[in-house]
């Protein structure tokens, strides 16, 4: 091996470090391989050019933009309202499959947003027997399509740059099908084992709250005791911030002093007890907002607040809103409400002024759980022009030789031409991450190519593995990525192993396709990590479990979902 294949080789690894230690910004860690790869000669800017347009690669990004109208139409308020009644055992069924199916076609991650909030005010079921299960189902309804989840379209268009014929967009149901069914049932044997919990704890305590101590304030001089701050209905004084020092926890006798700022955990609902207090502003207040005009949303993760502070976010010059309180991830946060960074999945409530509904920017950056909705929520005939026009490109492209990159190219100027969809909402969310993420990896796989490593890779392979099975090394590239999914994003690692996966395929002499499917499935088999797959991470907070609840009720479903993928993998792609 020569110090060019070594560098490169080099290259690889510290990639993967850097998708580790950099989980939040895979799209920069790839961009960075991929500029190596440039700068060392490995590619040229023709093969970097040829991958920025690769059909599977377009055909990936036209329905990240399509699915963008999803988010506006009625579907999903449609099925919540009829998911929920009768007997808890058919509600949760019920839940669960119809999540599951709409996973298979729409984003996941808006599938269950749009559904948290029904699953927590629902009187039938304990939400915390089936929150995680809704992100579950979710999960496993992404496996069912070719389009169900970024990681399929990703090993898709890695294929395609292979010179290989893209994938059928029902070849991954067959196994999908099966896996989704042996794991529901599971979810439904194991849903006992997951913790009761009180709607009331559930809702409420881990709201952070800010009010500040106007210098005329009636209040100061006075303990916290005397105030009546003690005895609040539904709201806890947890800290007092004054001059940058912090008191915590906060005594009874406590003297309130000018500027202090009041830190509260507790139900959001139940601000408008401060009102009660002379000389008492939130932090809402602060821009002018009403405080009983509450809206919550979740933070999306291509948000464009995101990684500043609330102060810095200016939510009122871009959505007419100010932030009243914070929850993230079921953790105790701490701290002035203005100094907080913003992370993906952060739920907010906001209090929201006259023209947050026509704001066109709304949908980009969060998903809204409960209050005023959009402006530009799709009815009538442009929501079924959407629905139907996507199930019409589809069958088109399942049934005719038309591909599904021109049916998508087809659809989506009608989603623009009908208003579904504008190009100002394209320009503001184009999946420039996704973009990024794909290129970088097609880059790096087309370096590993030219440079002969990955046929060194498999000649190698071929002669460790001599007398092995095939299936062995099928199993080992399951394994591994699934443990590699749960460390870095899913689609970085579907990115990732699927150079490894196919060089290991040429080096046996069998087909890749069966190595291909097992780097998809696995990647999408996140269900022992709370922080693995970004709906995870919302019921994970929604539900207020802890990590002991998720590695507990997962262990069993990833097993099962391991055991159905492996075993069916052969029949269904066999090996030659």
């Amino acid at each position: 091996m020569v110090a060019t294949q070594w560098c490169l080789i080099a290259i690889f690894f510290v990639t993967f470090i850097g998708l580790v230690k950099f989980q939040r910004v895979p799209e920069r860690v790839f961009a960075g391989a991929m500029l190596a790869c440039l700068a060392a000669s490995y590619v040229s800017t023709q093969d970097v050019l040829n991958n920025a347009v690769n059909p599977g690669l377009v055909t990936l990004i036209l329905l990240v933009l399509a699915s963008f109208s999803f988010e506006r139409t009625s579907i999903l308020r449609r099925m919540s309202s009829v998911m929920i009644n009768g007997s808890a055992f058919f509600s949760t069924v019920r839940t669960l499959v119809y999540t599951a199916l709409a996973s298979a076609f729409m984003n996941n991650t808006a599938v269950v947003a749009a559904l948290i909030s029904t699953v927590q005010s629902n009187r039938v079921i304990n939400p915390g027997k089936l929150l995680l299960p809704l992100s579950f189902a979710a999960i496993l309804g992404g496996t069912l399509t070719l389009v169900g989840t970024s990681t399929n379209l990703i090993v898709n268009t890695m294929l395609i740059e292979r010179g290989n014929d893209s994938l059928g967009f029902f070849d991954f149901t067959p196994i999908g099908i099966v896996a989704l069914v042996a794991c529901l049932v599971v979810v439904l044997v194991r849903q006992y084992s997951l913790p009761e919990l009180d709607k009331e704890v559930l809702t409420n305590q881990d709201y952070l709250l800010e009010a500040r101590v106007s210098s005329d304030s009636k209040m100061i001089g006075l303990t916290v005791e005397e105030n009546g701050l003690r005895n609040l209905d539904a709201l806890f004084l947890v800290e007092v911030i004054r001059q940058g020092r912090l008191i915590s926890p906060v005594a009874p006798d406590e003297v309130i002093m000018a500027d202090d700022k009041l830190i509260f955990s507790g139900d959001v609902s139940k601000v408008l007890v401060l009102q009660q207090f002379d000389g008492l502003t939130l932090f809402a207040e602060q821009d002018g907002l009403l405080r009983d005009n509450l809206t919550e949303v979740l933070i999306k993760p291509d948000s464009s607040v995101v990684g500043k502070t609330l102060k810095q976010a200016g939510f009122r010059a871009r959505f007419d809103a100010a932030v009243v309180a914070v929850r993230r991830e079921g953790a105790a946060l701490s701290g002035k409400l203005g100094a907080l960074i913003i992370q993906p999945g952060d739920f907010l409530v906001l209090a929201v002024g006259n023209d947050f509904s026509t704001r066109t920017n709304l949908t980009k950056n969060f998903y809204i759980l409960s209050g005023h909705q959009p402006d530009n929520m799709l009815y009538g005939w442009r929501d079924n022009i959407t629905l139907f026009g996507f199930i019409a490109a589809i069958a088109v492209s399942v049934l005719t030789s038309v591909s599904l990159l021109k049916c998508m190219i087809f659809y989506l100027a009608i989603l623009i031409f009908s208003g579904c969809l504008t190009i100002n909402e394209i320009k503001r969310r184009f999946p420039l991450e996704i973009w990024m993420i794909v290129l970088g990896a097609l880059t790096l796989a087309r370096a590993l190519e030219s440079s002969g490593v990955a046929e060194l890779i498999a000649v190698n392979i071929e002669s460790v593995l001599s007398g092995q099975s095939a299936y062995f090394t099928l199993v080992a590239i399951f394994v591994l990525t699934l443990v590699i999914t749960e460390l870095i994003t899913n689609s970085a690692a579907a990115a990732l192993l699927f150079p490894i996966a196919y060089s290991i395929a040429l080096g046996l002499g069998v087909s890749p396709i069966p190595y291909v499917m097992a780097v998809a499935f696995a990647a999408s088999g996140s269900f022992i990590s709370p922080f693995g797959y970004q709906t995870n991470v919302m019921v994970y907070n929604a539900g207020n479990y802890c990590l002991k609840d998720v590695i507990k009720f997962g262990l069993p479903v990833s097993v099962t979902y391991s055991a159905v993928v492996l075993i069916l993998l052969p029949i269904v792609f066999p090996f030659t």
